[in-house]
């Protein structure tokens, strides 16, 4: 079993509840860390007997694209489509912060961190 991360994919986009958060939008920055199997692709030096951070990385920014309410529901999609669309990946947790968010104070970031272990 192996780790593979993606860090610090900045993204801007139109999440928020508040009016002014979807049509404004604000930066945000999205952490991904995925565990597989990188045995095999260790000794073949081929792409497809890993896990593309490529694909994460267009998943990532695919989902940020599409505007909700709330974190949680864009990091459950993220979580989602990973598993539905990457058999090797056996488990992955992903951090998506917003960056100086409208909370009324001096507050660098928010994240919501999620993790999700492959059905069987």
């Amino acid at each position: 079993m192996g780790i593979i991360k993606v860090e610090n994919i900045r993204v801007f986009a139109h999440h928020g509840c508040l009016e002014e958060e979807t049509k404004i939008g604000s930066e945000y920055r999205v952490d991904l860390q995925i565990k597989a199997n990188l045995k095999t692709s260790s000794k073949t030096d081929n792409l497809v007997d890993t896990v593309d951070y490529v694909f994460l990385n267009r998943i990532i920014k695919e989902e940020m694209a599409l505007p909700s309410k709330l974190l949680e529901t864009v990091s459950k999609r993220i979580l989602d489509r990973i598993f539905d669309e990457n058999i090797q990946v056996k488990k992955a947790t992903v951090w998506v912060s917003k960056i100086n968010p409208p909370i009324g104070g001096d507050v660098e970031k928010v994240t919501i961190k999620m993790t999700d272990k492959r059905k069987k």
